[in-house]
């Protein structure tokens, strides 16, 4: 099949700067026979460049109704939870949706506020600090009573406390670890 290619269509192809593979793919010949032509010829081999983080990330992603994003990318664990993989590191794609968003780096872990499950649009994420805020804010609006300084068991609240999305339901984060860890460990 490749030596049906005419050599001019390779080398035509081969200065227009495509990569062996592309020209191979392209006229559907062996990427050998591009690159013994391209060794003739004295050109280079062509560097791949790599997508920028951003460029890998909206790759990845799909435009949902309502200005929503749905993670196309990998998923790890039993929640399915989105990760993306970018030059030997792990990535959140909400974290990058955040800093997108935000142009900072974001503090804790970064959820959708938008009620998709997993969302990533950069408009729709938001970090701990950014939820603690706007649930607060909710909690006052709906004429909720102020917060705590720190709970029962005596943990900041400033540190450990959280709301709910509604911002109705306050509860310290720190305390309910606790009991996890504790269901875990005891006894069947």
């Amino acid at each position: 099949m490749s030596r049906g290619v005419p050599r001019a269509d390779i080398v035509a192809l081969l200065g227009d700067g495509l990569s062996n593979s592309a020209i191979a793919r392209q006229l559907g010949c062996d990427r050998h026979r591009v690159g013994g032509i391209r060794g003739e010829l004295e050109l280079p081999n062509v560097v791949a460049q790599p997508l920028t983080l951003e460029q890998k990330w909206r790759s990845l992603t799909r435009p949902l109704e309502g200005g929503h994003l749905e993670w196309l990318g990998e998923r790890v664990g039993k929640s399915r939870t989105p990760v993306m993989r970018y030059k030997e590191r792990s990535f959140s794609p909400a974290g990058i949706a955040f800093t997108l968003q935000h142009g900072r780096q974001p503090e804790g872990q970064v959820k959708a506020e938008c009620g998709v499950r997993q969302c990533v649009a950069p408009a729709h994420v938001e970090d701990e600090p950014g939820r603690r805020r706007i649930r607060e804010q909710l909690r006052r609006i709906l004429g909720g009573p102020e917060l705590k300084d720190h709970c029962g068991n005596g943990h900041d609240l400033f540190v450990h406390g959280r709301l709910s999305p509604d911002g109705h339901h306050a509860y310290c984060e720190a305390c309910k670890a606790e009991r996890k860890r504790a269901e875990r460990e005891a006894p069947v």
